[in-house]
């Protein structure tokens, strides 16, 4: 563009420029339309036609579908036209709901299957303590109950109509970790501070993983 016959003005270079790299990472766009998702994908993308056709023809066979576009009819082709069925299923306000539903059951389970990794970070965080596993896990299971009390707490006041704001309750449990571990583990303010800040930090970073996990398991068996 610098070499061009035609002068362009240096501003002119940079906002084309930053227009083609915009685009070109824009892989993935969601547009909101009278309350409903709408999603468009990369114009020559597989996913893309899958997408036009179903929403053209929403409910051809996954055969026909597959003949009509030209793509042999094997297991990832079908996975991936099933998803795209789902993906636009997901505009309606009904099926979102549903989603998420499915989603929020799935998420309470995986909360008890990463229990062990809590507990474990708990083990090492502690382990010039004389706390076997099951000590650190009784522990675990206390602190996750209060845990589900709170919010359990939460969603009872928001189904009234309350509006309650969820950061207090976060900041509760948190407070309330805080103190159990400083009582339990008998240690000082200052390392019970800095223990607390490295578990829920781990935790954080396991729970993002467990979260991204459970998201596509949901939307695979959806």
């Amino acid at each position: 563009m610098k070499n061009s016959y035609i002068p362009i003005p240096e501003s002119t270079r940079k906002n084309i420029l930053k227009e083609v790299e915009k685009e070109a990472r824009d892989t993935l766009k969601t547009k909101y339309e009278s309350g409903n998702i709408k999603f468009y994908l990369g114009n020559d993308s597989k996913l893309d036609k899958f997408m036009r056709y179903q929403k053209k023809y929403p409910n051809s066979n996954i055969d026909v579908a597959l003949d009509s576009l030209g793509y042999d009819k094997n297991f990832t082709n079908r996975f991936l036209y099933t998803r795209v069925v789902t993906l636009n299923s997901l505009t309606k306000k009904d099926n979102r709901d549903h989603f998420f539903s499915q989603l929020l059951s799935y998420g309470s389970v995986a909360l008890f299957v990463f229990l062990p990794f809590f507990t474990l970070f708990l083990k090492l965080f502690y382990i010039r303590r004389k706390y076997t596993y099951v000590d650190h896990l009784i522990f675990v299971f206390h602190v996750q109950t209060v845990f589900f009390m709170l919010f359990s707490i939460y969603f009872l006041l928001e189904i009234f109509g309350a509006n309650p704001a969820l950061w207090i309750f976060t900041i509760l449990f948190l407070v309330y970790l805080f103190i159990a571990m400083k009582k339990f583990y008998e240690q000082g303010y200052f390392k019970t501070f800095i223990k607390f800040l490295l578990l829920n930090f781990n935790y954080l970073i396991v729970a993002i993983i467990g979260v991204v996990v459970v998201l596509l398991i949901s939307f695979a068996i959806y």
